[in-house]
C-alpha cells in the first residue's frame, strides 16, 4: 500500500489577512458559497456583500432559492465576541423571517449556548446557525475549507417538525395518505440518483426543488383524478415572470432538442406565474406495484430539467433582453393592464 498523506491544519490568517477584504469576498464566490450551502443543506444565492441592515452592515446577504427566504451571514476570523452577537440580535429584531449564519474560527461555550437558546425560544421564522471554519491541506496541496456546525435549529427545521405533528394529529383522507406514501418512497430514490434535494415529504400533490435562483423552482406533481404525472419548471418571480418566460420561450427549439421531448408551455399571466411542463398520462398511483416505474420517469425528467434549465436560468438577464428601463416599464405596464382586464 502506498504512502498516505498527512492532514495539516492551516492558520486562517495565512490565507485570509482580513475578514472584509479577503474572507468575505472569497466566501461570496459561487463555488465557495456552494460548499457552505451543502453544509447547511440549502441552495444559496448571494444578493449583496456588506449590505446595510438597520444601523449595522451584514457581511453577506443571501436568499435560500428553495423558498425565497433571507439568509444573513456574519463572519469572523477570530473567536466569537459580544459585538457580533449584538449585531445578530439586531438583525433578528429588524427582520420578520430570516436565517442567520454566524461563522467564526471558534465559538465560546457561552455564545454556542446563546444560539441554542435562541433556536429553542424564538419564532419558527427565525433560525440561527453557528459554524466554525477551518483550513486543511495534505502536504503541499492547496488549503481546503471545512465548515463545522456547532449550533443549528432544532431538528434543523422546526417547520418540518410542526408539519410532522400536524400530519400525525390530523385525519388524512385516503388520497392524502396515498400522496404522502408515494413521496416518502420517492425521496430516498431521488437522493440516491440525483443532486436535487427533496424536502420533508408531505401529504400533497406536489414536491418542489430548488434550481439555483430565487423565483424559480422545479416541481413534480401527481394528479390522482386524471392519473397524470408532471415535471415542471415554474417561474414565480412576481415582477418579471412573464418576461423570463418569453426569454426562455425564444429558446424553445434548443431546449426541447436538449431534453429529447416536447413541452407544454403555459404562460398563465393571470396567475402571475408561468409553467413549462412535461406530462405522463395513464399513471394510476393507487397501483403501488407501478410506483417504481412512475418514480423512475420523474427522476429522469427532473434530472434533465435540472441539467437543461439551471444554467439558462442563472444567466437570464432582463437588461440584455430589453435595451433600457423605459422598455421594461412599458412591458411591465402592458402585462399589468392585461391582468386587470
Amino acid at each position: 500500500m502506498g504512502n498516505l498523506g498527512r492532514l495539516i491544519k492551516v492558520e486562517l490568517c495565512d490565507t485570509w489577512k482580513t475578514e472584509d477584504r479577503d474572507f468575505t469576498p472569497w466566501l461570496a464566490q459561487p463555488e465557495n458559497m456552494e460548499v457552505l450551502a451543502d453544509v447547511l443543506d440549502m441552495e444559496l444565492e448571494v444578493e449583496a456583500e456588506e449590505k446595510d441592515v438597520g444601523p449595522f452592515r451584514a457581511d453577506i446577504l443571501c436568499k435560500d432559492t428553495y423558498d425565497g427566504s433571507w439568509v444573513l451571514i456574519e463572519n469572523q476570523l477570530e473567536k466569537t465576541d459580544h459585538t457580533h452577537l449584538g449585531q445578530l440580535l439586531t438583525y433578528a429584531a429588524g427582520l420578520k423571517a430570516v436565517t442567520i449564519v454566524w461563522i467564526a474560527s471558534s465559538f465560546t461555550n457561552e455564545h454556542r449556548a446563546t444560539l441554542d437558546w435562541l433556536n429553542s425560544s424564538t419564532e419558527d421564522s427565525l433560525r440561527f446557525f453557528g459554524l466554525e471554519v477551518e483550513l486543511w491541506k495534505i502536504s503541499e496541496s492547496p488549503a481546503a475549507p471545512k465548515f463545522n456546525i456547532v449550533s443549528k435549529p432544532n431538528d434543523w427545521s422546526r417547520s418540518v417538525s410542526k408539519a410532522s405533528r400536524q400530519i400525525g394529529e390530523g385525519n388524512l383522507t385516503k388520497t392524502k395518505q396515498l400522496q404522502l406514501a408515494f413521496w416518502q418512497d420517492f425521496a430516498p430514490k431521488l437522493k440516491e440518483k440525483t443532486t436535487l434535494r427533496a424536502r420533508k415529504p408531505l401529504p400533497q400533490h406536489w414536491m418542489n426543488f430548488s434550481i439555483g435562483r430565487t423565483g424559480f423552482h422545479l416541481g413534480a406533481t401527481l394528479n390522482t383524478q386524471s392519473n397524470r404525472l408532471g415535471v415542471e419548471l415554474e417561474i414565480l418571480d412576481k415582477k418579471n415572470a412573464n418576461i423570463y418566460y418569453m426569454m426562455l420561450q425564444q429558446d424553445k427549439i434548443a431546449i426541447e432538442n436538449e431534453l429529447g421531448f416536447s413541452l407544454n408551455w403555459k404562460e398563465l399571466p393571470k396567475k402571475r406565474s408561468s409553467r413549462i411542463v412535461v406530462f405522463k398520462d395513464g399513471a394510476d398511483i393507487t397501483k403501488k406495484e407501478d410506483w417504481s416505474t412512475h418514480q423512475e420517469w420523474m427522476i429522469e425528467a427532473l434530472t434533465l430539467f435540472n441539467k437543461v434549465f439551471r444554467k439558462r436560468i442563472k444567466e437570464l438577464d432582463i437588461g440584455n433582453y430589453i435595451e433600457n428601463e423605459e422598455e421594461i416599464d412599458s412591458i411591465s405596464k402592458l402585462i399589468k393592464d392585461q391582468l386587470n382586464k
